[in-house]
């Protein structure tokens, strides 16, 4: 059992043989277990164009998985905001904070998502990809979603919610120290991607809480540290589940996309080696899963874990969260 709360980041991973509704309503599955599981957000991510990743529009996905909740937190990991006007998400955000009052988080992100042809169709050309602008638009958003709202000049006021009453948690996220230096600076929750970042997460959380500047939101540093995990009764029922985990790993380095393989092609694609690919962070049975999360979390100093994993079957999700969770 894990010794910090727990959340979960999914992608709507689609598998060979299924729709992109197949993978939504698997994501809706796995958001109504990780609610009755007791996890404290359920968090969704911004892809294009791939094969095997059905979650391109966080904000829509996250109003229906809002309903197809009742206490989890919602929310994005990330909205890509090169891709987007910054007004658009902050409008976006505050009417699903009216929606879900006080179960909403707007985790915000400076990578693309994509290739760079996807992001050219995203923002209609690139003569601007929006980079260099991150720090500013996080602070717009940040304004447009307060009681206060932005002054435009001439005496207008430029707001996106009339009459809010609440307002989403605003958190940085990335896998290079960029985003753990801003939000240190900025006073916002901060969420590494150690699922496929390559920096040591307790480097990264620590340069984030030593320039952390209090803020209007957050008085002290808040971070997690998301890792991919899958669980199983046996280690070796654990690898052969995480076989197309490692074999999309692989793929994607090897420039295709496609959907996930089942693990008994993935094992035949593999070979006897699969085991000791990258893809999956922590694969074994849950006590062992469960000791090496823990053990990261006091050497880094999270205040909260998060969990991903691409799997072939949802149920394998859930077994991994239960596992993990402690619950019945």
């Amino acid at each position: 059992m894990l010794t910090v709360p727990v959340s979960v980041l999914d992608l709507s991973f689609v598998a060979q043989g299924q729709s992109t509704a197949d993978a939504l309503s698997a994501t809706l599955d796995l958001a109504r277990a990780a609610d009755r599981l007791g996890c404290v957000r359920f968090w969704t991510a911004e892809h294009h164009n791939m094969g095997s990743v059905a979650a391109t529009s966080p904000g829509v996905l996250i109003a229906a998985l809002g309903a197809a909740t009742t206490r989890i937190r919602v929310g994005s990991g990330g909205v890509m905001l090169p891709n987007h006007s910054p007004y658009v998400v902050a409008e976006q955000f505050a009417v699903l904070e009216a929606l879900y009052p006080g179960r909403v988080d707007l985790g915000i992100g400076r990578a693309p998502g994509t290739d760079p042809l996807t992001a050219w169709a995203l923002r209609r050309g690139l003569e601007r990809d929006g980079v260099d602008d991150f720090a500013e638009h996080v602070q717009l958003i940040r304004a447009w979603l307060s009681p206060q709202g932005v002054q435009a000049g001439n005496g207008r006021e430029l707001a996106v919610t009339p009459h809010a009453t609440s307002y989403p948690e605003v958190w940085l996220l990335g896998s290079s120290d960029f985003s753990a230096r801003l939000a240190g600076r900025l006073g916002l929750r901060y969420a590494y991607a150690g699922h496929f970042g390559e920096l040591d997460p307790a480097a990264v959380v620590e340069l984030y809480r030593r320039g952390f500047e209090p803020s209007a939101e957050l008085a002290q540093p808040f971070a997690s540290v998301c890792v991919s995990a899958i669980t199983a009764p046996t280690d070796a029922e654990a690898q052969f589940l995480a076989g197309p985990a490692r074999h999309r790993w692989l793929g994607l380095r090897q420039g295709r996309r496609e959907p996930l393989v089942a693990p008994e092609e993935a094992a035949r694609l593999l070979g006897p080696g699969a085991h000791r690919l990258a893809g999956v962070n922590h694969v074994g049975t849950p006590d062992a899963v469960a000791s090496a999360i823990n053990a990261l979390v006091e050497r880094a100093g999270a205040d909260e874990i998060m969990i991903a994993g691409a799997t072939y079957d949802v149920a394998t999700r859930i077994d991994t969260l239960r596992s993990l969770t402690g619950a019945a």
